[in-house]
């Protein structure tokens, strides 16, 4: 057994022809199948972990996964059908239960489906028997089977309904039928007649309504399992598909093929790369609220748009945050829920839920050297590059046909791409896959790099081409297969070359004479792969005789049979510990090397294809293989512990890209401009901004004062028509009978409750009104100032102003209106009064005074229990201040004592440092005395630069200006050469005019006999060549333009002279400023000596005030400083003055 074994550790790719292949497992991970494995794939950490396929399944059918999100359903094609359930939550995807049909022989289960409870499982078997098969799964008990269609009529999904764990719905072509579980039977509860609909896929919307999807792009609703209604499938709100995918879609069928409920509604696919939200607007209604679409591939040259793409599953996330789907290409997008509601006005795209994957066979893989990079190559015209560390896909380039080999040059800069007609050597660029050299090898369906990247070996057919990679030049051309080339691997030292071929012929080559080393053939085998051992004297080989063979010395060493199974391609690693092998069942096999004599290996689940590449990275941490289901399988190589395997080979990885000088010089620019349009927009939004608000708060305050106005004048009014009806009740006379005075009391008590009351309705409404109109322009400035940006500014205060005017209008109608209500009413009321108020007058006064009398002492009594709730406040606050005082005094006392201690500590060091200072202080006297004259020299020194950099600005002054007479020469000059070009042209006109006159005239000369003939010629002649204009003019328009061209030559010899003079000037001010420049650094070479000399006089300085500092700890009771310690310190201090003084003339 190997000692060395292959641990899973990241998939790309989807597989495809299974059954709802995609569900949540939580908010963060998806599940879904890749190879011959079920991925539960963290979209957050970007990590999976693998729950393998049995070992004997051909084929995968159908996932499902339970109400509870805990169990996963696998549905496995064979000899016998199997449904296996594993237990998600366990780490290692726990298999839980094996489900079969019992007696029943049936090949496949197309769909499954668990019960809201997840206690049953239903499964449905393939043609021609199409039986339901209903489970309690945990017990593997059949608790029923019903047949549920014939072989016509396939059925496409099953369903559990969510409301009821009993009933069942089964929907295909022709079919929709509900079965209810009863009395330990499958019963058919409905009967839909539904034989010439194609039903796609079905969802349960409540306990008694199902929605379904046609191929005809219908939505059918069902009610009890009868057809009730369909639902119109076109909006108006909905935007339109792009004119590419038109173009598409004119040519297929919008088929609905997946449908999922969610809060609002249900989701479902519209045709190839389009899935809508239909929201619910009444109990029985829907209505198609959004469109979202598969984004255009960005790589994608249009061949086979990305957005065409048909969906085959859609899930949504637990918490209903997110809406994933896969398609019929292979690849998964999500989209969040919560966006499409924020973004209505938008398009709507779904966004890759990791990367793109390979829809088609994988035929190429290679890997390099310098950079922890992968090159894959597909029959899908595509070439990526992956990151296997990161699990990033780096780089995309799709072609216009198959790509059949691809090579990474050691470096992973440079990579090899062969199709049917060339081989194309291409860079690898920041963001592209850019072809710079072609070569004539036509079906290149293996090409490799040498491991110096110096060479590459490219094989057409049944030959290997040689060519250098730097001279692009075909060295040598290996001819010895009869059969077709299938595997080339070059040796370490890249001196031999080994490949293998369809004729059973693996031959060695020597790389720089061309010659065969070895050879070994064996006509009854077909080999697929070849490698060198991990010291490059022998050869492993795998073919069709089912057998790993080591060939040494032209002679078979050692053969492991590989049981009924191929092997179709291998890898050995550098340490020569074990061999890695892909067969055509799409399993690895790792076989400790030297090979066993036995059938010894260790055998992993990966794909669900034959295997056509594997290959181990230089630094032996990982293993990659591929497949024709399309997927990129990353392995980690562990020894048994656990423990990564530990390389000889010290590999470390560069970072460099290429970018060609265009893309950086665009870039740099387009970021330039873009920072320069930023501030612009953001400064001119700020002021736009500014003006808005300014403007509108201006606005307010003018209504809001307006209105206040308003409110104002009718209390007045208000006031007036009070005192008014007071002086008239004082003013009219007392003619009233005493018997009915109680009487008149009591109606002028209702009649004055009834004005109060209407007088606070009316203050009331205009309250109301008045915070309804600020609440409702608050609201309205808000939206204002959110559509700024989009608007024009000077309609909306347009808008505006009409709108405050009709507001205003309107307000003032209502108003007058009031004011005419009440008028009448007064009016009316005070006719009445005028009888009644003579009566009633003592009697009001007195109530009146007395009803003051009650109000005085109530507001007395209010304002006195006021008081009292706010001095016990008050108090209950001092009581609590003065327990946190009492707290904190506490805590001062305590602090007080230790910063006393801290006040005695620094009392005695401040007296130390005095003394210090005292002594300082004198030597510092002393260091500026010596400081004055090196001063003046910095000044000095100082001044002179400062020339120097004046004649430089002058002389940049002068180059500038030479450089603008320079340009207006040239272009003088480009001028003259248009001219010159033109005169040319005129010179070739008149030769070629010349020409014809001459043919004319040869062709007159044949007349001369005919005088007629001849005399028309000569005037015809004449008509086409003797021009008709005046000939002053040009001899007029030939001296102008003599005089200017003497002019311009004189304006650019002057020019010349000027030009030479100034260089002269310039080489003069050049060299003069090149012999300071070599003073000035002389100068500074002499202060770094002398920097360096006081540096060390510094550190012996230190090194006795050191010393000096533990004399001193030791005698802390002696007297001041002795006068050797202080003549120490002042040396001290003075070289570090003097070190200070030498950086200062160095910065200068």
């Amino acid at each position: 057994m190997a000692t060395v074994v292959a641990q899973a550790h990241f998939i790309v790719g989807l597989r495809t022809g299974v059954a709802n292949n995609l569900c949540f497992f939580d908010e963060q991970t998806v599940v879904f199948p890749s190879g011959n494995n079920c991925v539960c794939y963290n979209t957050v950490q970007r990590c999976q972990r693998f729950i393998p396929g049995s070992e004997k399944s051909q084929h995968m059918r159908a996932l499902a996964i339970s109400a509870n999100r805990r169990y996963l359903a696998v549905s496995e094609s064979g000899e016998r059908a199997t449904i296996t359930v594993f237990d998600l939550q366990h780490e290692q995807g726990r298999k839980r239960k094996v489900l079969t049909a019992g007696d029943m022989l049936v090949q496949e289960f197309v769909c499954m489906a668990f019960s809201p409870d997840s206690k049953y499982l239903i499964g449905q078997t393939g043609g021609p028997d199409w039986m339901l098969i209903f489970w309690l799964w945990e017990k593997q008990k059949i608790l029923a089977s019903v047949k549920t269609s014939s072989s016509n009529y396939p059925v496409t999904q099953v369903s559990f309904n969510p409301y009821n764990n009993m009933q069942v719905c089964v929907s295909g072509t022709g079919v929709l039928k509900l079965f209810r579980y009863s009395e330990g039977a499958l019963k058919q509860s409905s009967f839909s007649k539904v034989e010439t609909i194609t039903l796609l896929c079905h969802t349960w919307m409540s306990e008694e309504r199902v929605i379904a999807g046609t191929d005809s792009g219908r939505l059918l609703v069902f009610e009890s399992g009868d057809l009730r209604r369909e639902i119109s499938t076109t909006s108006k709100t909905v935007q339109e598909h792009s004119d590419r995918s038109k173009a598409f879609l004119s040519h297929s069928v919008s088929r609905i093929t997946a449908i999922q409920p969610y809060s609002k509604g249900f989701v479902c696919s519209m045709g190839p790369g389009t899935v809508c939200l239909f929201e619910k607007i009444e109990e029985d209604s829907y209505r198609k609220r959004r469109e979202i679409q598969i984004p255009p591939d960005k790589y994608s040259n249009g061949v086979t748009p990305a957005e065409c793409q048909e969906i085959d599953t859609m899930c949504i996330s637990p918490a209903g945050e997110t809406l994933a789907i896969s398609t019929e290409n292979g690849q998964l997008y999500s989209i969040s829920l919560s966006s499409v509601d924020m973004n209505k006005e938008e398009q709507l795209h779904f966004e890759f839920m990791s990367q793109s994957f390979h829809s088609k066979s994988i035929t190429g893989l290679s890997i390099c050297i310098r950079k922890p990079l992968v090159a894959t190559s597909s029959l899908d015209h595509s070439v990526r590059i992956w990151n296997y560390e990161t699990k990033v896909l780096e780089l995309y380039k799709e072609f216009q046909e198959e790509v059949y080999s691809v090579a990474l040059h050691p470096t992973g800069l440079f990579l090899l791409v062969g199709f049917s007609n060339q081989l194309s050597l291409m860079n690898l660029v920041i963001d592209d896959i850019r072809a710079f050299k072609e070569f004539n090898v036509r079906g290149c369906r293996e090409c490799a790099f040498s491991h110096g990247g110096h060479m590459f070996a490219a094989v057409s057919g049944n030959v290997i081409h040689l060519y250098s990679v730097t001279s692009f030049e075909n060295i040598l051309n290996l001819k010895a297969h009869s059969g077709k080339v299938r595997g080339i691997e070059w040796s370490l030292d890249d001196s031999r070359l080994v490949s293998c071929g369809m004729d059973g012929a693996v031959y060695e080559w020597n790389t720089q004479t061309g010659k065969r080393e070895s050879e070994s053939v064996l006509k009854s085998c077909s080999y697929t792969d070849v490698a060198f051992s991990s010291d490059c004297k022998t050869i492993l080989a795998v073919g069709t005789d089912n057998t790993l063979q080591e060939i040494q010395d032209c002679q078979i060493l050692r053969e492991v049979p590989a049981d009924e199974v191929a092997n179709t391609a291998l890898a050995v690693s550098h340490s020569g510990r074990v061999v890695f092998t892909g067969t055509s069942r799409g399993t690895i096999r790792a076989i400790k090397y030297p090979l066993p004599i036995q059938k010894e290996w260790i055998m992993y689940q990966a794909h669900c294809g034959p295997v056509t590449k594997v290959m181990i990275t230089f630094d032996e941490q990982f293993l990659l293989t591929v497949s024709e289901d399309g997927c990129l399988f990353i392995w980690k190589i562990i020894d048994k512990e656990g423990r990564g395997l530990k390389s000889n080979r010290q590999i470390t990885h560069t970072d460099e890209i290429l970018v060609t000088k265009s893309d950086l010089e665009e870039r740099t620019q387009t970021m330039l401009e873009l920072k320069m349009h930023l501030e612009e927009m953001q400064m001119e939004n700020e002021y736009q901004l500014r003006l808005k608000d300014m403007s509108y708060n201006e606005k307010i305050k003018e209504l809001s004062d307006k209105f206040i106005q308003q409110i104002e004048s009718l209390k007045t009014t208000q006031q007036v028509m009070k005192t008014e009806m007071e002086k008239q009740e004082r003013e009219s006379k007392l003619i009233v009978e005493h018997e009915r005075y109680k009487d008149l009391q009591h109606k002028f008590l209702k009649m004055q409750d009834d004005y109060e009351k209407q007088l606070k309705s009316t203050e009331e409404s205009k309250t109301q009104a008045l915070e309804h109109l600020t609440q409702q322009y608050e609201a309205k400035l808000l939206e204002k100032t959110q559509l700024l940006a989009q608007e024009d500014a000077q309609q909306q205060i347009h808008e505006f102003k009409e709108f405050i005017k009709q507001v205003e209008e309107d307000e003032e109608r209502k108003i007058h209106d009031i004011q005419i209500k009440y008028e009448k009413k007064l009016h009316t009321e005070k006719e009445t009064n005028t009888n009644l108020k003579g009566e009633t007058g003592i009697m009001t006064q007195k109530f009146y005074s007395l009803q003051r009398q009650i109000d005085d002492r109530n507001t007395d009594i209010n304002k006195l229990k006021q008081e009292r709730q706010r001095q016990l406040g008050l108090i209950r606050s001092l009581e609590g201040d003065i327990e946190d005082l009492k707290r904190q005094i506490v805590g001062h006392e305590k602090t007080n004592q230790d910063k006393d201690k801290t006040i005695a500590d620094l009392k005695r060091k401040n007296q130390e440092l005095e003394k210090l200072k005292f002594v300082l202080d004198c030597q510092l006297n002393e260091l500026k005395k010596q400081m004055e004259p090196q001063q003046e020299n910095i000044s000095v020194m100082k001044e002179r630069v400062h020339q120097l950099e004046e004649e430089l600005v002058h002389i940049d002054k002068s180059n500038t200006q030479l450089n603008l007479t320079i340009s207006d020469l040239r272009l003088k000059l480009r001028a003259r050469d248009k001219e010159m070009h033109k005169e040319m042209q005129k010179v070739k006109d008149l030769e070629t005019h010349l020409q014809r006159l001459k043919s004319d005239l040869h062709n007159s000369a044949g007349f001369i006999q005919e005088p007629k003939k001849l005399k028309e010629s000569v005037q015809m002649m004449y008509a086409r060549y003797v021009p008709h204009s005046n000939g002053v003019s040009g001899l007029y328009l030939l001296e102008a333009f003599c005089q200017q061209r003497d002019q311009l030559e004189r304006t650019v010899n002057n020019l010349k002279m000027k030009l030479a003079k100034s260089a002269e000037e310039h080489e003069k001010v050049y060299v003069k400023i090149m012999k300071e420049n070599v003073t000035l650094i002389t100068e500074i070479n002499e202060l770094r000596k002398e920097l360096h000399v006081v540096r060390t006089q510094v550190k012996d300085y230190k090194g006795q005030l050191s010393t000096f500092k533990k004399s001193n700890k030791l005698r802390p009771n002696s007297e001041e400083p002795k006068q050797e310690d202080l003549y120490r310190d002042k040396l001290r201090l003075s070289g570090h003055h003097d070190e200070q003084q030498v950086l200062n003339a160095q910065n200068v």
